[in-house]
């Protein structure tokens, strides 16, 4: 049996997210249903990210066996000439053993974008247009606000069913002058379902409206307020950039 790690890029758009779901398309079914038509041989992805309905990746990685014995650029040229424009796999490599693709995970980073006018058709798959005036003085402190360990759970599905507790590791805020818009980019090690779009949604809520204050925000984190129904910002804005791991792999 070989062993191989597949670094992936797409557009989320048009995709029930990566996960395997019964009669929706999602990446991870397009992508085993191409292996198996190039190769007459079929594979289970199993990917360290389980990306939403949406939601893009610039570097999602996956693993997966195979008995197929193929050289790796062979194997990316014919499986990517299979798979869909918005679909496409950025490397292959063959690893020692079929890991499981949540360990020794060091670092995810995402990023979100935000537009203050109306973005480029070229880009407008990919950003958030908010249409309110933003202060960005207090979008920038509001965000500060999550980085450090906390008890997230008022910031996700409400369906979780491990323990909501995670630490943030950084959050960054830089106007991309390419495509006009606003980056957030967050890093830690695990992020929980709907988590980043849910702070990327109070944040913005803070910073367009002058009746909320940061301590809104504080509270939430402290569970000092009740609960409401946080506003999640849209799927389109959030793209998995990369995942680093603590090893070789």
């Amino acid at each position: 049996m070989n062993w191989y790690k597949i670094i992936t890029s797409y557009d989320g758009t048009d995709y029930y997210g990566w996960q395997i779901q019964k009669n929706l398309p999602t990446i991870a079914l397009i992508m085993q249903n191409s292996f198996r038509s190039v190769f007459n041989s079929s594979i289970i992805l199993r990917g360290a990210s389980r990306t939403d309905a949406g939601v893009h990746a610039f570097g999602h990685v996956a693993f997966f066996s195979t008995a197929l014995n193929c050289d790796v650029c062979s194997m990316q040229l014919a499986w990517n000439n299979a798979l869909p424009d918005a679909i496409r796999i950025k490397e292959i490599v063959r690893v020692d053993s079929l890991v499981h693709p949540h360990a020794q995970v060091a670092t995810k980073t995402y990023w979100y974008h935000i537009a203050t006018e109306m973005p480029s058709p070229f880009f407008a798959r990919y950003a958030w247009h908010v249409q309110k005036k933003i202060d960005f003085d207090r979008l920038k402190q509001a965000l500060s606000l999550f980085v450090g360990t906390y008890d997230f759970k008022l910031f996700c599905s409400s369906d979780v069913l491990c323990s909501t507790i995670r630490t943030i590791e950084a959050i960054d805020f830089a106007y991309i002058k390419e495509q006009s818009v606003w980056r957030v980019t967050v890093r830690g090690k695990s992020f929980l379902r709907y988590m980043i779009r849910r702070i990327i949604g109070a944040a913005v809520d803070v910073a367009t409206n002058q009746d909320l204050s940061l301590t809104y925000i504080q509270e939430m984190l402290e569970y000092k307020r009740q609960h409401k129904a946080l506003f999640c910002a849209p799927a389109k804005g959030l793209v998995l950039h990369s995942i680093t791991y603590r090893d070789t792999q």
